[in-house]
């Protein structure tokens, strides 16, 4: 599973996606915590006869009277998550902004992002503060029926939209000196994570495959000292979500001190996620998803931040597991 899939409920995994917002600060990318709307507009009001207004958007009638009305699509989010979602100069940027802004064009409404805990996401659908989430939530069926990790009621739940694949990836020094392009590759050598995340038991996982093969493990309170580790040549991959993986490879050194190899382990699905109760919006938001896939502008959005390897074929709604 992805860091995000259980993060609102597990300190565990909590942890590992602080290691990615520290991994970010470490290539150097200047992660504010500020909060706000922010997007690209998605608006195409045009002028009628009786001096109202029509919108030229392809699936502005598919939206609810409400969001018609109101223009805009309020997206809760956790901005701290780069390159997903992620504050800078002010505003949040990031994949899931990008894909959004293709969104809006085809419906002809803003998504306003609101950065917010992510624990309090799902919650903040069904008081009304936000319309969606778009926040690399993993989809699955604990959040798709309001369940808690032991399986008890606690919410309504929530249908996703699904509109990302992500699973975990290796991060290698450039170049890949050891020729590495899988766990299995691993075996008799040296690898550094972060200590107490998902990371560190795939890896502990793969240990104990290698057996007499010994793989050895450094585990580090920061990704960032796991990182340093990779660059200097003492170990020679580390583990990460992919988009995370993906971000710091392009961003670390320019380019030059890393690079992800092999495919994604343990893939999940990111959805788009609305409430139970709002179906009509939910199919909106996924015919425009399948149109922006058949045009081209999801793959663009993917292609700018280096996560092409994540995109799906078509919009599925709950079809996590």
């Amino acid at each position: 599973m992805t860091a995000r899939s259980t993060r609102c409920t597990t300190a565990k995994t909590r942890t590992s996606r602080l290691a990615a917002v520290a991994a970010i600060a470490v290539v150097g990318s200047v992660l504010l915590t500020a909060c706000g709307d922010q997007t690209e507009g998605g608006s195409t009001a045009t002028p009628t006869k009786d001096g109202g207004s029509a919108n030229a958007a392809p699936l502005f009638s598919k939206l609810p009277a409400d969001i018609q009305k109101a223009g805009v699509i309020k997206v809760g989010t956790d901005a701290s998550y780069a390159p997903m979602e992620f504050t800078e100069g002010g505003k949040i940027v990031g994949v899931d902004p990008d894909i959004a802004a293709a969104l809006g064009k085809q419906l002809g409404v803003d998504f306003q992002f609101t950065s917010g805990t992510f624990d309090g996401l799902i919650t903040s659908i069904y008081t009304g503060r936000q319309d969606v989430i778009m926040s690399s939530m993993t989809d699955n069926k604990k959040r798709q029926e309001g369940l808690d990790d032991n399986g008890k009621k606690i919410g309504k739940g929530i249908d996703f939209v699904d509109y990302f694949s992500s699973g975990v990836s290796l991060l290698v020094k450039k170049g890949n000196p050891q020729g590495v392009n899988s766990l299995d590759d691993l075996c008799g050598k040296t690898v550094a994570v972060q200590r107490g995340t998902i990371y560190e038991d795939t890896f502990k996982a793969q240990a104990t495959k290698c057996g007499a093969n010994k793989l050895t493990i450094q585990a580090f309170d920061t990704d960032a000292e796991a990182q340093t580790r990779v660059k200097a040549g003492g170990a020679v991959a580390d583990l990460n979500d992919y988009p995370v993986a993906a971000y710091i490879a392009k961003t670390s050194g320019g380019g030059n001190d890393f690079e992800v190899v092999g495919s994604q382990s343990d893939v999940g699905l990111f959805g788009i996620g609305v409430s139970k109760d709002n179906t009509q919006l939910r199919d909106a938001i996924k015919e425009a998803l399948d149109a922006i896939i058949k045009d081209g502008t999801y793959a663009d959005a993917l292609k700018k931040w280096d996560v092409s390897d994540s995109a799906v074929k078509a919009a599925t709604v709950n079809a996590g597991q």
